[in-house]
């Protein structure tokens, strides 16, 4: 009896699930079986997987706190994603969850949907798509559920999302429209409420209406039931008052993310005490009770993971209470944190580099700009501002090493016998103190060794070879004691060699000069006897008067150039009048003498030191009264635009025979005239000028030369900008040097050209001559010549006006009988844009060679 039961309800049950299982039928049955089944299977799993995804993308998401945070926590990847391929697979899982709902639950009978969860499962779809960056099929299930469900309880949701959306796609104006309507029309209350303002505020932020965003931010985080977003609205807030320049509304948005304090994550309340100090009044605040703060954040434990964030922040407050010591210990304290925060510790080491640079410590200065560069963007606008900070210290760094270096050699080349003696045995002393240290440093580090090995072996005996511990201590360069021993034997063999290609080489010298890596090589190849013996390095002081001259020739150009480099690029004053003045004490040669005299009068003059500024003017008009100098002070008001002299009306002739293509003697003349006006500002422009001829004379290579060397040099002139641009924008654009096939169909024009020696310049202008003639008898075509200069030696006459390759290779058969009498010399084709390639890059030859005219 029991089994006949069990029979019949099974049959009853598979009957009553194959009836209800219908989309077609619109029965009670139907839509419940296929709303529960959509709600507590696919949909709970997609939601699931969502869920999931978004925690993942919360996790990985690192915030720029240097910047105003986004409302919403999502990185957005340039990457580009193919049809079929995604960037989250839980959000992937979730879209499949959606799209099965909708396949297997979907009961749209009569144009009607008759499964309340479908909403439901397009709001899922929508949200998967949004997530996994994909906008565009995002937005079409969020219109979609607008469209067909108006009356579902999803449908205020589904207009923010799609404003979200919309946001995301740059629609900011479009979302600000919808969400200002949503919110007139309907009366949202709770998450939904917050939603939409955030959304609203993130809108306003993006066009720029901060005002505006602070309002909707404020109705947000009261609305919002999650106190995490509660805090980094509030955050956000005070972000956009500092914006806006309201540093007490701003302290005061912060105050309110403190007292959440462990209701909203730690980062928000550690970054709006941070906002707060770099909000401090130095004139009218309480120092003690900010250093109190500053001192309890950095010593409570539970804020050892935003140390470094903390450690900065203190070195920026003592920097500006000008505690210069403390403040270099504390950025120093923040880069050994090991932040992810690739910003902070470019800011780190900028700031270092800058007090670096204060000091008039430029080679650390420059070091720290190098590490800087490295943690910001490749061709980033901060990093381009740094290099363009490391490059102006590049002639700095040299020019120090080299006066230093030779100063030393001369200081060494004045002592007496007696003198050197003592000196080098104080140097052998300190040699031998080194060798100890060395030495005792190699037993430790062989003692290290042996005790490695030993770890080593008891972990493979256990089994534990590739234990973290037992690698990290294995491999050389995770030990710092190896390391810095490592180091200091390169240093002591090799010397201080730049980080490039064949630094093995002798003539690679580091940035202090030729002379400190010749010092290194000395020590390296000294033997133990000469290494300890003062008779050896007394022996290796130049004693020749004529190699002392060059040294002290070159400490004093050196010199020279320190003096105008502080002088025009850093207005470093009073370091460009020590240099200047101590050049004119080393007996220099007479060509730097009045150039430095001029430049410490305009020193002492805008130092406001009169009396000596006025020393420095009669001197130079008493003992140089033919030089321009002494015109200038004599009488200022004769020197103007109009001296056919001048600098200016000489740069202005120069361009002249710049546009008649004298390439030559332009390059000749602009080498004169720097040497003339070094020091004045005129020089960038021939410089510039200079660097144009040699591209057109000499080619790309020798060109793009030339610009480096006027951009890094006058980086702080116009003449530097342009130089930088045409670095940066011009030059990677005609640097391909491959011909464009001539065989194929080239569209645009060609040339004819004859090619002439450059010595012969009345018979090529002759020759020109009577080719216009000629070119004027040829019927259907408007042809014209000119003569272009090409390289030193050659010089085009060209025709213009052909566009058919044929037609410019048979140009002779276009000439009547009595023209081809005139017009005898031979003569190859080109299209223009290998024209305008050979005169680029000066190949000629590869071409004739390829295209055998």
């Amino acid at each position: 009896m029991k089994t006949l039961y069990k029979v019949i309800f099974a049959s009853f049950f598979s009957v009553f699930l194959i009836v209800s299982c219908s989309r077609k039928k619109d029965k009670f049955i139907n839509r419940n079986y296929h709303a529960i089944t959509a709600e507590y299977n696919a949909l709970y799993n997609g939601y699931n997987a969502l869920e999931q995804g978004r925690n993942n993308l919360n996790q990985n998401y690192f915030d720029d706190y240097w910047n105003i945070l986004p409302i919403e926590r999502m990185q957005i990847s340039d990457e580009v994603i193919l049809p079929g391929q995604s960037k989250n697979q839980d959000f992937t899982r979730a879209e499949e969850k959606a799209v099965k709902t909708i396949q297997k639950h979907s009961m749209n009978i009569e144009g009607k949907e008759r499964n309340p969860q479908m909403d439901e499962a397009y709001l899922l779809l929508g949200k998967a798509r949004y997530f996994d960056q994909r906008f565009i099929p995002a937005l079409e299930a969020f219109n979609y559920i607008l469209y067909k469900y108006p009356a579902s309880d999803k449908i205020n949701q589904a207009k923010v999302w799609r404003e979200k959306t919309n946001i995301r796609l740059d629609n900011n104006e479009l979302a600000i429209k919808n969400l200002k309507r949503l919110l007139f029309q309907e009366d949202l209350k709770g998450q939904d409420l917050a939603d939409a303002t955030s959304m609203l505020a993130q809108a306003y932020i993006n066009t720029k209406s901060l005002d505006s965003a602070i309002t909707q931010l404020e109705i947000a985080s009261n609305a919002t039931k999650s106190n995490d977003e509660r805090g980094r609205y509030r955050f956000i807030q005070g972000q956009l008052y500092n914006e806006l320049g309201y540093k007490d509304s701003a302290n005061y948005a912060f105050d309110r993310v403190i007292e959440l304090n462990r209701k909203t994550p730690r980062i928000y309340m550690i970054s709006a005490h941070l906002e707060k100090i770099k909000n401090f009044d130095f004139e009218n605040g309480n120092k003690l009770e900010a250093t109190e703060l500053l001192t309890e954040l950095e010593e409570n434990r539970e804020n050892r993971p935003f140390l470094d964030k903390i450690y900065h922040q203190i070195g920026v407050f003592h920097l500006k209470n000008k505690s210069d010591s403390l403040a270099t210990a504390y950025f120093n304290k923040s880069l050994r944190e090991k932040s992810r925060d690739k910003i902070l510790i470019a800011r780190n080491y900028e700031i270092l580099g800058d007090m670096n640079f204060n000091k008039s410590l430029y080679r650390n200065a420059g070091l720290y700009y190098d590490s800087t560069m490295t943690n910001l963007v490749l061709n980033s606008k901060p990093y381009r501002i740094i290099k363009r900070k490391r490059d102006n210290l590049e002639d700095v760094i040299y020019y120090e090493g080299v006066a230093q270096v030779n100063d030393s050699i001369l200081h060494l080349v004045n002592l007496s016998e007696p003198e050197r003696l003592a000196y080098f045995e104080t140097f052998i002393d300190k040699l031998k103190q080194k060798a100890e240290e060395e030495k005792e440093a190699q037993e430790r580090q062989e003692a290290l060794k042996r005790n490695t090995g030993l770890i080593t072996s008891n972990n493979l005996v256990r089994g534990s070879s590739t234990g973290g511990t037992g690698q990290s201590t294995l491999f050389y360069f995770y030990n710092p004691t190896t390391v810095a021993y490592g180091k200091n034997e390169f240093i002591k063999v090799w010397g201080d060699r730049a980080l490039e290609d064949n630094w093995r080489w002798s003539n690679k010298s580091n940035s202090s000069g030729a002379n400190v890596t010749t010092a290194n090589n000395v020590l390296a190849a000294a033997t133990e006897d000469e290494l300890y013996n003062p008779d050896f390095y007394i022996s290796k002081i130049p004693s020749e008067q004529k190699e002392i001259d060059s040294i002290s020739k070159e400490r004093n150009y050196a010199y020279y150039q320190l003096g105008l480099i502080y002088k025009e690029q850093f207005k470093e004053l009073n370091l460009a009048k020590d240099k200047f003045q101590e050049l004119l004490k080393s007996n220099p040669e007479e060509r730097l003498v009045l150039p430095s005299k001029y430049n410490l009068y305009k020193i002492y003059e805008a130092l406001g030191e009169n009396d000596e500024a006025l020393i420095a003017k009669e001197e130079i008009i008493k003992n140089y009264p033919e030089s321009r100098y002494a015109t200038i002070l004599s009488n200022p008001e004769l020197i103007s635009d109009k001296d056919e002299n001048s600098p200016e009306r000489l740069y202005e002739a120069l361009y002249v025979k710049h546009e008649n293509q004298e390439y030559a003697e332009v390059i000749s003349k602009c080498e004169e005239y720097i040497n003339t006006y070094d020091g004045e500002a005129i020089v960038s422009k021939f410089e510039l000028l200079k660097a144009t001829a040699i591209g057109r004379l000499y080619g790309f290579e020798a060109y793009q030369k030339a610009i480096n060397h006027v951009a890094v040099t006058y980086a702080n002139t116009s003449e530097g900008v342009q130089a930088q641009n045409i670095e940066t924008n011009v030059l990677p654009k005609i640097a391909n040097k491959e011909f464009v096939d001539e065989n194929s169909d080239i569209s645009g024009h060609y040339k004819v050209i004859y090619q002439f020696n450059n010595t012969k310049l009345e018979a090529i202008k002759e020759f020109q001559k009577t080719l216009d003639e000629v070119l004027k008898n040829i019927k259907y075509y408007q042809l014209t010549s000119s003569i272009d200069v090409y390289n030193q030696n050659t010089i085009f006459v060209v025709v213009h006006g052909l566009k058919n390759r044929q037609v410019a290779k048979t140009f002779n058969q276009l000439l009547s009988k009595e023209d081809k009498k005139k017009i005898k010399k031979p003569y190859f084709a080109m299209a223009s844009a290998n024209y305008q390639i050979i005169q680029i890059h000066k190949n000629l030859d590869t071409f004739l060679n390829v295209y055998n005219n």
